[in-house]
């Protein structure tokens, strides 16, 4: 199961490991980067070197760190993306957390990211560095899909995709439902320097919530945060520690152990990812969104934490969807538009 032995199963129970071994076994698997940062050269402010992403983690954080393990909770990745690579213009220095002095960076998609738009998009597209609170180097994405909007969407992308390959599916998105998309890779992803685990992913929120407002001046009254599969854990624990507009949970799960073991009914102390204890103190707006058929996180997952959080609006279940594909349903654009425009404008 999710690429544990019987023996690796049975420790879990006999001699239960920490919380980020779970997290490391059943959840993270990131993929190879597809894109890097380039100095700014019409920028005056100094730039050290030309670093892709395995130099940045070289030259940043003493090494690289991917984790080992399989894709239990291995979704969120962007269906039907397709076109050739590019190069944004990118923010300059300053905010909270920018104190490398290394002055602005471009944005160079590979083939890989498969970038769908033309270089007028990646122009409004900006990309930086901030400091977590764990020491690493959190790569962060913002997109002016709408200069007018009134909400920014803080996006915690799914497992095995980084910044490059959901340019395009940010772009979109935040054009149909009239926001900003700000984005940021967890450690270990794309320009992130550090090794994926648990705690590294809510230093990783907090670095990017706290860059987000600074740097752009943006209040909680107008985020929204939105999570994707192994990114709502994440957005439920900034959730419920902050205010914000308003948060969206597609594809969530419960808990770690409830993914690897489904008739798991208790949150154990050394349970990894416990949203189903968190769930209940998120004072905003929480929509969630899930497909009947998803493979990699059961529907009974949104189901519960829809019965466990107080704040929960109408959800939008998916008939027929799985993990992957819900943006490809009509009903999915539909539900947020209405969501943003209705439910949490109203507030």
């Amino acid at each position: 199961m999710n690429g544990l032995s019987i023996s690796e199963l049975c420790g879990l129970f006999c001699c239960p490991p920490c919380p980020s071994r779970i997290a490391a076994k059943l959840a993270f698997l990131p993929p190879e980067p597809t894109y890097s940062l380039l100095p700014d050269l019409e920028s005056t402010s100094p730039v050290t070197s030309n670093l892709g992403a395995s130099g940045l983690r070289s030259r940043l954080a003493g090494g690289a760190g991917g984790a080992a393990g399989v894709a239990g909770v291995a979704g969120g990745g962007v269906a039907g993306v397709a076109g050739v690579a590019g190069v944004a213009g990118v923010a300059g220095g300053g905010g909270f957390g920018d104190r490398s002095g290394e002055g602005r960076w471009k944005l160079h998609l590979s083939e890989r990211a498969e970038f769908q738009y033309s270089q007028r998009e990646l122009d409004g597209t900006e990309v930086f560095l901030t400091h977590s609170s764990r020491g690493n180097r959190v790569g962060c994405m913002y997109i002016r899909c709408a200069p007018s909007a009134r909400y920014t969407v803080l996006f915690s992308h799914g497992n095995a995709v980084d910044l490059g390959q959901m340019s395009s599916f940010y772009i979109g998105l935040g054009t149909r439902i009239n926001c900003n998309i700000f984005s940021y890779d967890y450690s270990g992803y794309g320009v992130s320097t550090g090794k994926p685990s648990e705690k590294n992913l809510y230093a990783d929120i907090d670095a990017a919530w706290h860059a987000l407002r600074s740097r752009y001046g943006i209040s909680p009254e107008n985020i929204i945060l939105y999570g994707q599969s192994i990114g709502t854990v994440p957005t439920v624990d900034l959730a419920s520690r902050y205010e914000c507009a308003a948060v969206v949970l597609h594809s969530p799960l419960t808990s770690g152990m409830r993914v690897a073991f489904p008739d798991t009914k208790k949150t154990y102390c050394f349970d990894a990812f416990p949203n189903i204890e968190k769930v209940s103190k998120i004072s905003s707006p929480v929509l969630i969104i899930h497909g009947t058929e998803d493979e990699v996180i059961d529907f009974s997952h949104g189901l519960a934490l829809f019965e466990r959080c107080p704040k929960a609006v109408e959800p939008l279940w998916v008939e027929g969807a799985g993990h992957n594909d819900i943006e490809l349903y009509s009903q999915y654009l539909e539900r947020l538009r209405r969501f943003i425009s209705q439910e949490v404008a109203a507030q």
